[in-house]
């Protein structure tokens, strides 16, 4: 855990970030406030989803073709 007050945040924001992707990073302000910043992973999204192609292909479809894919090995 490392703590910064508002201005050291302030003044290091893109080193506050980095540093809030390996562990917790809080900010003090002068109030007696204290604020946490947390890394948010990002959405997970299907492999299959890629930007620009339209299928009408479903779930059902994939899933047939690798159960016939996985007959054959």
């Amino acid at each position: 855990m490392i703590i910064y007050n508002d201005n050291e945040a302030q003044q290091n924001f893109s080193e506050v970030l980095e540093q809030a992707t390996h562990e917790e990073v809080f900010v003090k302000r002068a109030d007696g406030l204290s604020f946490a910043i947390v890394l948010q992973s990002p959405e997970k999204s299907s492999p299959f989803a890629v930007a620009g192609v339209k299928t009408s292909v479903t779930t059902a479809d994939i899933l047939e073709v690798l159960r016939e894919a996985r007959k054959s090995i």
